[in-house]
């Protein structure tokens, strides 16, 4: 082989690998942008919100508790200056009732708080006293028939009651003329016998002068017959509360 093909071949082989050298170097150096550009691009929050994955065998943080439903309210309580109305359990009347007797009466409608809740529930039995039964002395006056209320029982529970009785749907009932009428007028017979004797001075002027007494007597005995206040069976009996009354709720 000439020295010239030597050279010449010596001269592409050096061509070739100074090729495969350029082409090494584009390469390198196209892969060092692409990844400095990954670098750039890359969010700043990648990393952290990667670390809100739990990793494999991590336990995830247990769930808050549930919030409690407030508990029910054991008692229920109605406010001094609560009105309410019952009706009579019996009819109550000054001809026969006296103070001190007792009495009782039904709650007519549920009886709520400031909330809604029944407290009193309608049907609920009230007790008390007869502090007055006095009757009317005669038709022009009054009577006076005065209750006071002592407890409520709710179910099947009795709790102490202070409440006043503001109003009830009484009646006056007139009586037949009695001797107790009659002996108002101070005997009205004997003096009208005592008239007529004197008058007419014989037996049948007296006679005729009782019959006159008598008659003017009844007269003024039905005119000063006593009368009497009655609440009826049934009768609306109106209360307010004058102290603030509690009761369990069940």
């Amino acid at each position: 082989m000439t020295d010239t093909k030597r050279w010449m071949r010596l001269g592409a082989a050096v061509g070739v690998a100074a090729l495969l050298g350029c082409a090494k170097g584009e390469q390198a150096s196209q892969s060092a942008d692409s990844t400095a550009r990954n670098l750039t691009l890359a969010p700043t929050e990648s990393t952290a919100a990667m670390k809100d994955v739990p990793t494999a065998g991590e336990k995830a943080p247990p769930p808050p508790p549930a919030k409690k439903a407030p508990a029910a309210p054991t008692s229920f309580t109605l406010r001094a200056g609560t009105a309410f109305s019952a009706s009579a359990g019996d009819s109550i009347t000054t001809r026969s009732a006296k103070a001190g007797d007792a009495f009782t009466a039904t709650v007519s409608e549920d009886v709520k708080d400031a909330t809604g809740h029944v407290v009193i529930p309608a049907g609920a039995s009230l007790s008390g006293t007869i502090v007055h039964a006095d009757p009317a002395p005669n038709p022009r006056a009054s009577g006076h028939l005065e209750l006071s209320v002592t407890s409520v029982t709710v179910r099947g529970r009795s709790y102490s009651l202070a409440a006043t009785v503001e109003s009830k749907d009484t009646v006056m009932q007139g009586r037949g003329v009695t001797a107790a009428d009659a002996a108002k007028v101070g005997g009205g017979a004997a003096v009208g016998a005592l008239a007529g004797k004197l008058l007419g001075k014989n037996a049948k002027g007296a006679i005729i002068g009782g019959v006159a007494g008598a008659a003017a007597g009844a007269a003024a005995a039905s005119r000063s017959r006593d009368v009497d206040v009655v609440l009826p069976k049934g009768a609306v009996i109106h209360l307010r509360l004058t102290e603030a009354l509690t009761v369990k709720a069940h």
